[in-house]
């Protein structure tokens, strides 16, 4: 998924002020919380889409729901909101957790297949693999998507491993066609 430049830059400006004030991981933690609620939740999606609803009443729906949070992150919320990027939320706290991740070391996997994978599979294919440093830490994020019909996709940060049936097939058709 791309992200956009909006999210990118407003997750820079909240990770250069955590740095600052030495909260990058209470607030991390707080975009993970984010994510979830939103992902989890289409009215909430939404809520937060709509151009009809008051922005304060906006602010004030967000600050309820996540009242527990940092006032670091409680003023975030505020301005993304009355900035008119609230539709945008979701995608800023993820790229703020993905510069975090990235500030640490940390390396994003995905690895696609037909059907679900054992960890020890995965694992495997972890292993046999050049992309993944393993000295680094990592977080795999398994997709099922049956279209591909077997064997797996790996990708890691930008970099990308098709070993999928439908590839291999598809490869062939070509070479018949051109043969």
């Amino acid at each position: 998924m791309l992200t956009s430049k909006v999210a990118k830059r407003y997750a820079q400006g909240l990770l250069n002020f955590t740095q600052e004030s030495g909260n990058t991981d209470s607030v991390f933690t707080e975009m993970g919380d984010i994510v979830k609620t939103i992902e989890k939740s289409k009215e909430l999606q939404n809520f937060f889409a709509s151009p009809i609803i008051d922005v304060k009443k906006k602010v004030s729906i967000a600050l309820e729901i996540f009242k527990d949070f940092s006032p670091v992150t409680k003023s975030m919320l505020q301005l993304i909101i009355k900035q008119g990027r609230e539709s945008q939320m979701q995608n800023i706290a993820q790229e703020y957790i993905n510069k975090v991740e990235d500030m640490n070391g940390v390396q994003r996997i995905t690895i696609t297949s037909a059907s679900a994978l054992s960890s020890e599979n995965i694992s495997n294919i972890l292993k046999s693999s050049e992309l993944v440093n393993h000295d680094n830490k990592f977080d795999v994020k398994s997709i099922i998507n049956p279209e591909i019909l077997g064997g797996y996709i790996l990708r890691v940060g930008d970099q990308q491993v098709d070993a999928s049936v439908k590839s291999k097939l598809s490869k062939l058709k070509k070479e018949f066609q051109l043969n």
